[in-house]
This record gives C-alpha cells, sequence and structure tokens, in this order.
C-alpha cells in the first residue's frame, strides 16, 4: 500500500503543478483553464459512489484499483494527440471518470489491511507525500530544462508504473463485513458526519486557486519552475512530518480542534499568497502551513469517517467524502479560480479561497462535538 499511495502521489506530483502551464502554453484561457483542471473533479462527484458501492458490494477492492489503473493510463493517451480546448475537455472526463475512484478504495484498503491500528495510517499515507515531491521535484527541473510537452511523457510513466504497484496489491477477505446493500441514505449520517463533508467541501474549494492556478501565479511572478516545484514539496515535506505526528496529536486534541486550527491557517495561508507573492519568505512559510490544510484536515476526517462507520459501508461513506471535499468542493474552488483570475485579480481570488476556509471553520465550530477525540474512537454510526 506504500508502494501504490507513491506512485499514486507521483502522478499528481508530475501532473497536476504543470498541467495549467501546458493549458496555457497550448493557448487556452484562464476560464478555459479552469474548466478543464474542474472536471477532474467533476468525475469525483459520481465516478468513486459508484465504484465505491461496486466494491462493497461483493467486498473486493483489488480488482477494481486494478481497472482503475489501466484505464486512468490508456485514457491519457489522449493528451499527446493534437487537442483545442473541448479536446482537453473530452480527454480530461476519460482520465478522470477511471482515476478518480482509487483513492477512497485504497483508503479503505489501507484500513482493512491494519484492522485495529488505524493510528499506523499516516505512516502508510506519508509515502503518498513522498512519492508526489520526488516527481514535483523532478518535472520542475525537467521543465526548466526541456519542452513543456516533456510533461506528457514524464506523467505517463508515472502512470504506467501504478499499473504495474496495484498487480502487486493483496486482498482483505474480511476487509468488508457482508454485503453493503443499504443507501447512503440509511447509512446513518448524522449531524457530525454532515458537517465534517461540509468542512471537507469548503477547504477543497478554498485550495482551488492553488491547485489550478499556483504554478502560472510564480511563473508570471518571475519564479523558476524549479522553484516553483520546490515550493509544491515544500508543502507537502510539512505534510509528512503532521502524518508522521497525528497519533501524538490525536490524543492530545480534540477533532474539532484539529479542524478549526486547519481552518484558521488555511485563511491565513491563502491571504499571504495572494498578497505576498512577492516576497519568496512569505511563500515559504505559506508553503508550510500545507501540513495543517491539507495534513491535519485530511488525516482527521478519514480517520473520523473510518471510527464512525463499520466496514460494510466504508466504501461508500469514503467514496461519498471525496465526492463532496474533492469533487463538489474542487469544482467550486477550480471554476472560481477560473472565472475570477483575470478579473477581479488573483489576489481577488485568493481572497475568495480565505473567505471559504472561514465558512469550513465555522462549519467546524458548529457541527462537531466538542472534546471528541480520535484515539479514543468515537461513538460508531450503527
Amino acid at each position: 500500500m506504500s508502494a501504490w499511495y507513491f506512485a499514486y502521489f507521483a502522478f499528481i506530483g508530475a501532473f497536476l503543478p504543470y498541467f495549467a502551464l501546458y493549458l496555457d502554453d497550448a493557448g487556452l484561457t484562464p476560464a478555459e483553464i479552469g474548466i478543464v483542471m474542474a472536471v477532474g473533479q467533476v468525475m469525483r462527484l459520481a465516478a468513486p459512489l459508484a465504484w465505491g458501492w461496486l466494491s462493497d458490494r461483493d467486498g473486493r477492492r483489488v480488482p477494481v484499483l486494478r481497472i482503475s489503473a489501466l484505464a486512468s493510463a490508456l485514457a491519457f493517451s489522449v493528451y499527446f494527440l493534437p487537442l483545442q480546448f473541448a479536446g482537453f475537455l473530452l480527454a480530461s472526463i476519460l482520465l478522470h471518470f477511471f482515476w478518480s475512484g482509487a483513492l477512497p478504495l485504497a483508503e479503505a484498503l489501507t484500513f482493512a489491511h491494519l484492522r485495529d491500528r488505524p493510528e499506523a495510517y499516516g505512516r502508510i499515507r506519508l509515502w503518498g507525500s513522498v512519492g508526489f515531491i520526488v516527481a514535483v521535484l523532478s518535472i520542475g527541473w525537467l521543465l526548466d530544462h526541456a519542452p513543456i510537452s516533456a510533461l506528457l511523457w514524464a506523467s505517463a510513466a508515472v502512470l504506467w508504473a501504478l499499473v504495474i504497484v496495484t498487480l502487486r496489491l493483496s486482498e482483505v477477505s474480511s476487509a468488508v463485513g457482508r454485503p453493503a446493500t443499504d443507501s447512503l441514505a440509511s447509512s446513518g449520517l448524522d449531524g457530525r458526519a454532515l458537517a465534517l463533508l461540509a468542512a471537507g467541501f469548503f477547504m477543497a474549494a478554498a485550495h482551488g486557486p492553488l491547485y489550478v492556478f499556483f504554478s502560472i501565479y510564480l511563473v508570471d511572478n518571475g519564479y523558476s519552475t524549479t522553484l516553483a516545484g520546490g515550493l509544491w514539496s515544500l508543502g507537502v515535506i510539512a505534510e509528512i512530518l503532521v502524518f508522521l505526528a497525528m497519533p501524538r496529536l490525536g490524543r492530545r486534541f480534540s477533532l474539532r480542534g484539529l479542524l478549526l486550527f486547519a481552518f484558521a491557517l488555511a485563511v491565513i495561508r491563502f491571504l499571504m499568497i495572494g498578497w505576498g507573492v512577492g516576497t519568496l519568505a512569505i511563500l515559504i512559510l505559506a508553503q508550510l502551513m500545507h501540513a495543517a490544510t491539507f495534513g491535519i484536515h485530511h488525516a482527521v476526517s478519514v480517520a473520523a469517517f473510518h471510527h464512525w462507520f463499520p466496514p460494510s459501508r466504508q466504501g461508500k461513506v469514503k467514496a461519498l467524502y471525496g465526492a463532496t471535499s474533492f469533487g463538489a468542493g474542487g469544482i467550486a474552488g477550480a471554476v472560481m479560480a477560473g472565472q475570477c483570475w483575470s478579473d477581479p485579480g488573483p489576489a481577488a481570488t485568493f481572497t475568495l479561497a480565505a473567505l471559504l476556509a472561514a465558512a469550513g471553520a465555522a462549519v467546524s465550530l458548529l457541527g462537531i462535538p466538542a472534546g471528541e477525540r480520535l484515539h479514543r474512537g468515537p461513538t460508531p454510526v450503527t
């Protein structure tokens, strides 16, 4: 599973930070770039729910992960064709339809392997962060010395490496207790679960301008792609440290306290990026805050859903979390960024991202019970 996370997030590190640069070089407008980048989030709305339902039906996740990796690698080859906006849109739909269902299933499979040791999740998941760092630094350097088309070849190579890794995954026969025939409406989505889903939406939406335009923003302000890659990797290095520290943080602080801390830093981070892009020290500090705005938020959210729901519902619930946050939230953030980037401009766009993070803080404050700690195991949904 560590190798799977490494390869999966290595593709994200190779592709996501720089694909907007590729689209910009291909002549797409900021609004068109925002739409193409949002397609991946659109696919996260429905596809993960379908894949999660399928895996929960028979309790087998590994075959689905293998199909997802192979189909994604084949769909990615469409990008090598001469494309305009409509072509990029179609290629992204194909890629992300198969790609988007993989992560929630891998999360459920990981926790199934861990059984009664969920605190070890961070030590496995951190290899995804390592893969991201290796890829984002390598591609950043590569694009300073090679044409932008090299991005496609490097990203495709990582995808095929993921295909190979999936062949080594092992199933957990007891990962899913009984076939899950109940619907999500009957899966016990109580107030705290709904609040956590809403908070995930706002956090993902707040990250929209960062994920779509951060590299373009840096290059337009005179930074090299190598330095852009370094700033991306700096945030993920901080994220790794948080994953290692999560068992201790979970014992010391409540779920709501950790979420509020993550959202508070998100507000500060996006204001710093929007208004302090000309100062490298400000960008470095802002990127270090990724440890909280993604690392803490994601780790506690996944762990909470793992504690709250039984094994038979893990696939659907984690897929719902991905669809709500990275899906719906990602769409809102990417489209908002594309529409606002030219007018009123980058600084205002990141200010809107900070406001979205503030909304997530309010949802967490009102909807998550005070004092609940994950290491004791929140009361599960039955």
